[in-house]
């Protein structure tokens, strides 16, 4: 008997446990998200965003990042935004067409020897669905195309700073012999973008601050 009403009392302190965690946990959440959603307000600050993302546009206007960013179906070359050699092509999922697909040439680094084909992880240009062309784009336009999951990947905002931190991005401040590098030091263009994120987001333009909105920047297509 005392065993059976010791196995009855674990049966409902579990249940009773059971139901505390169901309707706990919601409201934890919602607590969590509501903290989170204060903190974010606390921390927006439009002016600093602004002025944090017009900080990195240099290195998005530089041929490293142009030379995938630029219009039509096809990747650049060199410092000149010169038409990718061998008539290559952006394919479906940017990663080349059948018989030219970048795996052919391009390896998770770069080829020793100047000029020879640079790498890194998985390496390819946006998708056609997704083509992320800023070619001719004021910085505000470009700003907002960061923001829009539509034409970003599909990503948040946070998950534009995680891409800024992959090999393919980083990339760019070692792109191997005959190549220029980007002049801004990798460490402060991560802090910069960090920063557009923690402070809100904020496009140059969209407040009263005194933030440029940007030119649009044209390039010749050789």
């Amino acid at each position: 008997m005392t065993l059976q009403k010791t196995v009855l009392a674990a049966i409902i302190t579990i249940a009773a446990c059971s139901l505390i965690i169901h309707w706990a946990l919601p409201a934890v959440a919602w607590s969590v998200k509501h903290t989170n959603a204060e903190q974010a307000r606390a921390m927006r600050d439009d002016a600093k965003a602004a002025s944090a993302f017009e900080s990195i546009v240099p290195v998005l206007r530089h041929p490293r990042c142009m030379n995938c960013h630029s219009g039509g179906d096809f990747p650049r070359q060199g410092d000149d935004l010169h038409r990718h050699t061998m008539n290559i092509r952006r394919g479906l999922n940017g990663e080349g067409v059948s018989g030219l697909r970048c795996s052919t040439c391009h390896q998770d680094h770069n080829l020793v020897g100047e000029h020879m084909p640079p790498g890194a992880a998985n390496w390819h240009l946006p998708s056609a669905r997704e083509p992320m062309i800023w070619e001719r784009l004021s910085d505000r336009q470009l700003c907002e195309l960061f923001k829009d999951p539509a034409r970003n990947g599909h990503r948040t905002v946070d998950g534009i700073v995680r891409h800024m931190n992959t090999p393919l991005v980083l990339w760019g401040w070692h792109p191997g012999e005959g190549r220029t590098p980007i002049p801004m030091p990798e460490n402060e263009f991560l802090t910069e973008v960090q920063e557009w994120a923690t402070y809100g987001a904020a496009c140059p333009g969209e407040t009263g601050s005194s933030q440029a909105t940007g030119t649009a920047h044209q390039f010749q297509t050789q």
